[in-house]
C-alpha cells in the first residue's frame, strides 16, 4: 500500500501543482435540477430495444456493487490513490451502467468478455488510413511540442474539429463526427467497453497519470489490443477512470474557481459527456461575462445522468 506521502508526491508529479483561482466556491453535495432533466432519445431506444426499463438496470448495477466485495474494495483502494471520493468512481460506473449498457451479474464475466474481444488484431483507423500515420499530417505539427499524454491528444482532437471533422481534405471526405468515433472504433459505432465504460480516445489522454500514480505500461495508439485491454479489464480500467475523474475536478477548480469535489453528480456529468477542461474554460467565460453585467454567476450543473447518481447517493454511500 502506498505511504500518504508517495501518494501526494505522484498525484502533484501526475496533475501537476495546484493553479489556485481568484475565488473557489464549493458546490454544494445535491442537485440543481428539482426534476431529473430528459434522458436522450438514444438511450431511450436502447434501452427500450434491451426490453428492460432504466430502474431495472440501475437495480442490476447495484445489485453488482452490492454483492461483490472485492470490487468494492478495488474501487476504494484506486480512489485512495487518486485523492478522490471513491462515490465519484460509482457515479461513473452507475450513470454508464444505467444509461449505456447493462451490468454484467458478476465482476468475472468483465475479464472473460475482454478476453473474447481480444482474439483478432484490431486496428484504429479511417478509410484505410491507420491513426499512427493521420497524426503525421502537416496539421497536427502544432501537437508536437506537448508534453504529456493529456495535452497531446487534447491538442489532436482539437486538430481534427478545426481542419478535418465534416471537411474533405486531400481527396478524402471525413465524416461530421467525433474523433474517438472515425478512428478509435474498430468494432461497431458508439461503442465503449468495460465496467468504466471508457473509450480508447480518453484511455490514450489518461495514459501518462496512470502510469506515474499506478504504475501501469504507458498506452500507445500503434497497439489497439493493449489498450482495448486496459479498457475491458477491471484491474487496468479502474485508474483509468479515477484519473478522468480527478482531471475534471482539477480542471473545474483551477480554471472555473469552482471545487466539484463533493459533488458526484457533477463528476459524472463530465464523465458523461466529456471534455472537461473545454467546458470548465467556457464557464469561465459566461461567468466572467456575467460578473461584467451585475449578474449572479452560473454554477456547474448535473446533467440527467448525473442528476440520477446524486438522487441515490446515499443508497450508493451505503455500499461502502
Amino acid at each position: 500500500m502506498k505511504s500518504a506521502f508517495l501518494t501526494a508526491f505522484l498525484l502533484a508529479a501526475a496533475f501537476g501543482p495546484p493553479q489556485a483561482s481568484a475565488a473557489t466556491t464549493v458546490v454544494a453535495a445535491g442537485n440543481v435540477n428539482v426534476e431529473q432533466p430528459e434522458v436522450p432519445g438514444a438511450s431511450s431506444k436502447r434501452t427500450r430495444a434491451g426490453k428492460t426499463t432504466f430502474d431495472a438496470k440501475y437495480r442490476k448495477v447495484y445489485a453488482l456493487l452490492q454483492n461483490d466485495g472485492e470490487l468494492r474494495g478495488k474501487i476504494k483502494s484506486v480512489a485512495r490513490d487518486y485523492g478522490i471520493d471513491p462515490m465519484h468512481i460509482v457515479g461513473a460506473i452507475v450513470g454508464e451502467h444505467t444509461y449505456n449498457v447493462d451490468a454484467y451479474d458478476r465482476l468475472q464475466t468483465y475479464y472473460v468478455k475482454a478476453v473474447s474481444y481480444l482474439s483478432s488484431k484490431l486496428r484504429f483507423a479511417y478509410e484505410g488510413e491507420d491513426i499512427s500515420d493521420f497524426i503525421k499530417r502537416p496539421e497536427f505539427a502544432e501537437c508536437s511540442g506537448k508534453s504529456g499524454s493529456y495535452d497531446l491528444w487534447e491538442c489532436r482532437e482539437r486538430v481534427w474539429n478545426q481542419d478535418f471533422r465534416g471537411k474533405t481534405v486531400g481527396g478524402t471526405s471525413y465524416p461530421n463526427d467525433r474523433f474517438s468515433a472515425t478512428f478509435f472504433q474498430p468494432f461497431y459505432a458508439g461503442q465503449t467497453f468495460g465496467i468504466g465504460q471508457l473509450n480508447p480516445l480518453t484511455a490514450l489522454q489518461m495514459s501518462d497519470v496512470v502510469h506515474k500514480v499506478s504504475r501501469l505500461p504507458k498506452l500507445d495508439e500503434s497497439d489497439p489490443n493493449a489498450v482495448y485491454k486496459t479498457i475491458m479489464d477491471p484491474d487496468l480500467t479502474l485508474p483509468y477512470v479515477a484519473a478522468t475523474l480527478k482531471t475534471s475536478i482539477d480542471a473545474y477548480k483551477s480554471i472555473a474557481g469552482f471545487d466539484i469535489s463533493g459533488n458526484p453528480g457533477i463528476t459524472a456529468t463530465l464523465y458523461n459527456v466529456g471534455n472537461p477542461e473545454a467546458r470548465a474554460y467556457a464557464l469561465k467565460a459566461e461567468n466572467d461575462r456575467r460578473e461584467a453585467a451585475g449578474e449572479a454567476p452560473k454554477v456547474p450543473e448535473e446533467n440527467y445522468y448525473g442528476w440520477l447518481v446524486n438522487d441515490r447517493l446515499s443508497e450508493l454511500k451505503a455500499l461502502f
